[in-house]
């Protein structure tokens, strides 16, 4: 029988920043892989710091349906959150033709919710509160493609793990290495409890001691501040506007009307893509 394979799709998450081992990147997505079956896994990840949903249907898919995986993990969508090119419904729809594509070649997907950046972040909350929205739209997108499509869903945006700074790199955006371990143990429980894993469970404990404050502040102040810097540029004029929108409704009493715009988009993307998917069965 040829091994187990499983390929890791997705942004800086799954390439595994914040989790070094040498010069490179490990992450949750290779310590899972070591535990899904009791024999040796074919792991690819194709996953690539600041990719967004774009990216991986362009450029990661195919090269995923090419390596046949029997797992695959497509966890994707803050980055589209820092552009100022976010458009809902074009998540929607590329997130529904990666999933679709693969589990019609036979791959369990694995999908998560995140949390939003802008909280991560600690940024002040007329500034956080636009993302958070932007968060929580893609969030309810994938839930709902997930269900459509059985995915294997880890419920990650909230819960303790995220208020906790052991998790945490020094960006506050991506996992350390217990972080990345969290979600790996978590991933293996779910995948376990539908007979999909039979390895060894993942262990939650650090491998590597974490590294100091002054480390991490040395990290954060060097590269740190550059990663941050080339994924929100284009998005800052706009988010200054966000911010003053968001003020301005706060004045006014009417901050609902922000989450109702949000919540009416949502539910018209995912409406499209029902439409579009009864539309071959009409014809």
């Amino acid at each position: 029988m040829r091994p187990l394979r499983f390929a890791a799709l997705g942004d800086s998450l799954s390439e595994g920043v914040g989790d070094p081992v040498g010069d490179a990147w490990r992450g949750w997505a290779a310590l899972l892989a070591g535990g899904l079956a009791e024999q040796p896994v074919d792991f690819t990840n194709l996953a690539v710091s600041g990719a967004q949903t774009q990216d991986v249907l362009e450029r990661q898919l195919p090269r995923a349906l090419a390596l046949r995986p029997d797992v695959v993990s497509v966890i994707v969508g803050v980055n589209d959150t820092l552009r100022c090119t976010f458009d809902i419904h074009a998540v929607a729809e590329r997130l529904d033709q990666v999933y679709g594509a693969l589990t019609a070649r036979g791959a369990v997907v694995l999908t998560a919710c995140l949390p939003d950046p802008g909280a991560m972040l600690g940024l002040p909350g007329a500034l956080a509160r636009p993302l958070a929205r932007r968060q929580r739209a893609v969030n309810t997108v994938v839930h709902a493609l997930s269900e459509r499509y059985d995915a294997v869903h880890l419920h990650a945006a909230e819960g303790a793990w995220i208020t906790d700074r052991a998790m945490w790199s020094a960006d506050r955006l991506h996992p350390g290495e217990r972080g990345h371990r969290q979600l790996a143990v978590r991933f293996h429980a779910l995948l376990a409890e539908g007979g999909l894993a039979t390895g060894v469970a993942p262990s939650p404990e650090p491998e590597f001691p974490a590294p100091s404050t002054s480390a991490g502040l040395w990290w954060l102040a060097t590269a740190g501040t550059g990663w941050v810097a080339r994924r929100c540029t284009d998005l800052l004029p706009q988010l200054l506007t966000l911010a003053m929108d968001e003020m301005r409704h706060r004045a006014w009493g009417t901050s609902a009307r922000l989450d109702l715009r949000t919540a009416h988009a949502v539910s018209a993307a995912l409406a499209a893509l029902s439409v579009a998917e009864r539309q071959p069965d009409a014809a």
